[in-house]
Parts: structure tokens; sequence; C-alpha cells
């Protein structure tokens, strides 16, 4: 009954935290102010996944290295976020090794196989007919750029989506696919606004989509083992 009690307390404590995060979310869509209205959502999705890696690491002993691999990688998204701000290349490289560690982290839930590599090539490709094909955008001297960070987004979403095949973890995969494809969408969006003249929507779907990806994420570190902990 205590264990129970926790998990909804835990869970009452997602759920402000999602709150929060939405709440400045909208402000950030209101008022256009990055320096506050996107530091501090992003410092929430690292709180959040702090207070859930923290609460966890007391009650079970499996898979303790993804609960790290994934912190580290939402500290990583946190970072990339702020920096995007003034120094694009620079966010994006630290996103990209936020990716490396999502990725990693998956593997450690499910060892890689054949299929995550033709899925996660399979995306990229997808990914570079898009960025290419239609010529609207203007990358310009960025372009290896993107495209190395379409590489590695892509291997990272690729995963998610193959280890949703498995049995084992599948309510966990299922929640890490929802928030690596909310994840992998808000980039996009990015590319259109940073990189086209029809920017303002994109940039309104890009937001509307990052943030409960990165709230998804921080959580899974919790939601992976409601199982475990109340039995």
């Amino acid at each position: 009954m205590e264990n129970l009690f926790k998990n909804k307390t835990l869970l009452i404590l997602n759920v402000v935290f999602f709150v929060a995060i939405l709440v400045f979310d909208i402000l950030l869509l209101c008022f256009r102010e990055p320096y506050i209205y996107k530091t501090i959502p992003s410092v929430l999705f690292v709180l959040c996944g702090v207070l859930n890696f923290i609460y966890v690491f007391k009650l079970e002993q499996r898979n303790k290295v993804f609960k790290y691999l994934m912190l580290i990688g939402l500290i990583f998204a946190c970072l990339g976020d702020i920096v995007l701000i003034d120094y694009f290349v620079i966010g994006a490289i630290l996103f990209a090794i936020g990716h490396i560690f999502f990725f990693i982290s998956y593997s450690v839930l499910q060892k890689i196989k054949l299929r995550d590599i033709l899925i996660a090539l399979g995306i990229f490709v997808v990914s570079l007919i898009v960025i290419l094909v239609p010529q609207i955008f203007d990358f310009g001297e960025m372009l290896p750029v993107v495209i190395v960070y379409a590489f590695i987004i892509s291997f990272m979403l690729g995963k998610a989506i193959s280890n949703v095949i498995e049995k084992e973890y599948r309510f966990e995969n299922i929640w890490i696919m929802i928030g690596s494809i909310l994840f992998f969408l808000s980039d996009l969006m990015l590319l259109f606004n940073v990189f086209t003249d029809i920017s303002i929507v994109f940039d309104i779907i890009c937001l509307i989509l990052y943030y409960p990806a990165e709230f998804i994420l921080a959580s899974s570190i919790y939601y992976s083992n409601i199982k475990r902990v109340e039995k």
C-alpha cells in the first residue's frame, strides 16, 4: 500500500510538471521571450527526469544504466534548447549528443538488431527526400550539419520504433516511441522555421510538439517501472 501511495504521489508530481511545462510553452508562444520561457520549461523537464530517477533508483535494480543515460540525454537536450537561442550550430551539436544518449539508452532496453538499422536508414532516406527534393530550404553552409543531425536523430527514432516490436518493456517502449516521434517531428518543424520563408506556423507547431516530447521521455524513467514497483 505504501508503494502504491508513493506511485500515486509521483504520478501527481509528474502531472504538475507537465502542466507547468505546458504553461511556459504557452507563454513562450504568446510573448516570444526565449531567455525566460524556453529556459524554464527546459530546466523543468530535466527536474522531472531527476525526480523520477531518484524515486526509481531506490526501488529497483534492473536497467539502472538506462535511467542514467536517459537523464544525461535530457540534460543535453536542455542545454541544446537554451544554447540554440543564440548559437544554432552549438545547440544542434548538444541536441545531437542528447540523441546519441537516448539511442544508447534504448539499446540498453533491447540490444541492437539489424531491424533497428534498417528502420533507421529508412527514416533517414525519407528525411533526406523531405529536406532536399522540394528545394524549399535555404541551408547554405549548414547543409552538412543538417544531414549529420538527421542521420543521428533517425537512428534514435528508428531504435524507439523497433523496440516496440519486442514484448519485453512493451508499455515503456510505446511511451518512449511516442516521445521520440514528437521530438523528431518538432525538429522537422524547426527546419521549416529556420530555413524557409514560411516560419511562423512551423515555429508554433515545433513548440507544441517539443516540450510534451521531452516530458514523455523524462516521465518514461518512472512509468517503465510501475508494474515492478507495485509488485
